[in-house]
């Protein structure tokens, strides 16, 4: 279905500039932005991917992961189609960038000899109060926009979350976190939880590896604190690219600086795919070496991923199992009441 797009300025010359996200696109007439899922048609700017849904399914929330939000709930996920990264190791490039212009990418937006996303008949359309009676029939507490960046569909994002909190459920990103600053105004009016992406402290690693900038995410993360949203964290450590403890600090003094030591933070485990395949997998060293780091920092919650073991949550205080998980099967120790722990009246980060 193609709509008008939100936060779009009309320039000189038909040409149209995107705000959804930190790409900013300035899109001439008949070309596609970044993302491939905007168009400009005379003068002004659509979004052909409203509704469309590459892919949706009911699970537990700590597959987002977010482990400290609803735990051992059902969450009903839903993805789109396109990013505003290129990411050399995305594990879902087939829904987000699954074409081969032969344009550089950040210099031009001229995808005109190409068909856009909606077409073929990839996808199914969701509408925004199916998605949500899908939701409260499949048992979902949450609806979780996720697989692709969704800030690519915000506009069905936006309505959908709308109608699901009237519903009375929770609506969740999960993101890279490069919408822009008009974009996550509104979003933090209908998204409880979130989690981003934070690949890298280096700018480098992200104009090399993603073809996009850190400190618009890094201010996104504080925006998203400061509206007092639930917020987690996936670092994904990938041997040799930002996997340095010059890097792995540079993340930790910013959440503990910036943020809380409160905040949720996932250290995962990169696996060979895409236009990374010749990279080894992350070692499990590595990944320890993460976790002590974040630890001594004074974060109270690590968590690896991709690895066995490490799930479970403990009292930052004294230690106690609050609760067991093995992989996404989750076991509720009944240690948690009123949000603090049972044995020692620590006060906790969870919601419930």
């Amino acid at each position: 279905m193609i709509i008008d797009s939100f936060l779009q300025e009309k320039l000189e010359n038909n040409i149209v500039q995107c705000n959804v996200c930190n790409q900013r696109c300035k899109i001439a007439n008949g070309k596609y932005g970044f993302c491939f899922t905007r168009k400009n048609n005379n003068g002004k700017l659509y979004s052909y991917n409203y509704a469309l849904i590459s892919s949706y399914s009911v699970d537990p929330i700590e597959k987002k992961p977010l482990y400290h939000f609803l735990p051992n709930s059902l969450s009903y996920s839903l993805g789109g189609f396109g990013c505003n990264m290129r990411c050399l190791n995305c594990q879902n490039f087939s829904i987000s960038q699954d074409f081969s212009p032969s344009q550089d990418f950040s210099n031009s937006q001229d995808f005109s000899d190409l068909q856009d996303f909606s077409s073929g008949g990839r996808g199914v359309e969701i509408l925004p109060n199916i998605a949500v009676e899908n939701a409260i029939d499949s048992g979902c507490q949450s609806i979780s926009f996720t697989y692709n960046e969704p800030t690519m569909y915000l506009e069905y994002t936006l309505e959908t979350a709308k109608i699901s909190h009237n519903m009375g459920l929770k609506n969740i990103y999960v993101s890279n976190g490069y919408m822009s600053e008009e974009a996550l105004e509104l979003l933090v009016l209908e998204i409880d939880a979130y989690n981003i992406d934070l690949k890298s402290m280096s700018n480098d690693f992200y104009k090399n590896n993603c073809q996009a900038t850190l400190d618009p995410i890094l201010d996104n993360l504080k925006t998203i604190y400061r509206n007092k949203k639930h917020l987690e964290i996936t670092n994904l450590l990938i041997d040799g690219f930002n996997d340095s403890d010059k890097l792995i600090k540079s993340l930790v003094n910013f959440v503990v600086d910036e943020l809380s030591v409160d905040v949720p933070i996932h250290f995962s485990r990169f696996f060979p795919y895409y236009k990374m395949m010749d990279v080894s997998p992350t070692s499990i060293e590595t990944l320890n070496k993460a976790k002590e780091i974040a630890t001594e920092a004074g974060l109270k919650y690590v968590y690896l991923g991709n690895v066995p073991g490490s799930q479970n949550s403990y009292c930052p205080s004294c230690g106690e199992l609050l609760i067991e998980r093995n992989g996404y099967s989750v076991y509720d120790k009944n240690k948690i009441e009123d949000n603090r722990c049972v044995k020692c009246g620590e006060k906790l980060n969870f919601y419930f």
